[in-house]
């Protein structure tokens, strides 16, 4: 999977969204982007680090479990006025997967699934953000080793004392992006249904 040099928001990266991130049209999505109020624009953020969690769900023999990807980094521009400007985009180090199980650990870094040597990062980017009843829908691309396809997301975003939080989820096939090779085809033995949640705490970014 290709290097992404875009603005990058470390909470610890060793290489390093889903999602995140993470296409329908956005008529599929119920609507098309609000548009801007006249002088509205969109806001840079920074994720703050420590604070900001990305963790997935899968299920290993019938059994759920849950693990995180611990240096990410997000180039956050957002403001609800102003969504035609914003965008999300998240480069993950794949290396950073941790489900505190040992050996499971090792077989998703290992060729199998992640495959770390070859794809050290997965790469997500928003095209189109739209407002909904529940909070925000986004239509953006997921690169995982080496296979880009659309993903959506959903999230919520509320402004705090000097930043803001936006959290949300999304969900996916592992197959679709070739995780899982040789035995571990099987979705009897590893569920090919993977759910994604993020949390990230963000500050806006110094101006220069």
């Amino acid at each position: 999977m290709g290097r992404h040099e875009g603005l990058r928001i470390s909470t610890g990266l060793h290489g390093l969204l889903l999602l995140g991130s993470l296409c329908v049209s956005t008529a599929a999505l119920g609507g098309a982007a609000a548009p801007a109020a006249p002088g509205a624009a969109a806001v840079a953020y920074r994720a703050v680090a420590g604070k900001s969690t990305l963790d997935f769900v899968g299920v290993q023999a019938g059994a759920p479990f849950k693990a995180a990807f611990h240096r990410f980094s997000a180039a956050i521009l957002f403001a609800p006025q102003a969504l035609a400007q914003s965008h999300l985009d998240v480069l993950i180090d794949m290396n950073s997967a941790d489900s505190a199980d040992k050996d499971r650990d090792g077989t998703m870094r290992g060729a199998d699934i992640f495959d770390v040597t070859r794809w050290p990062t997965a790469h997500y980017a928003t095209r189109s953000i739209v407002k909904t009843g529940a909070g925000y829908s986004a239509i953006g691309s997921l690169t995982l080793r080496g296979v880009t396809k659309d993903v959506p997301i959903t999230f919520q975003f509320a402004l705090t004392p000097g930043g803001a939080k936006l959290t949300g989820n999304a969900a996916l096939k592992r197959l679709d992006f070739g995780v899982g090779q040789g035995d571990w085809r099987n979705t009897q033995w590893v569920g090919n249904d993977v759910k994604i949640a993020f949390s990230l705490v963000l500050m806006p970014k110094q101006r220069p």
